[in-house]
């Protein structure tokens, strides 16, 4: 299967079944990311609730401080 990270194309192994080891996967699992699929934000504590699908867009947000 094929999703959308970042507006990159990311294939995705058999195992691979939700936002959250998707997420692992690409080491994007830390503080201050925030994460929004099809355009609609996915509160952390769902994200190993949410199914991957093929074609899915994933937008990860890393907040970062400055000035």
């Amino acid at each position: 299967m094929n999703v959308e990270l970042n507006r990159d194309r990311v294939a995705v192994g058999d195992d691979c079944k939700t936002l959250l080891q998707l997420l692992e996967n690409e080491k994007l699992v830390r503080p201050g990311v925030a994460v929004a699929v099809n355009n609609r934000v996915v509160p952390r504590t769902l994200w190993a609730e949410t199914p991957l699908t093929e074609g899915m867009k994933v937008t990860v947000i890393q907040a970062v401080c400055g000035g």
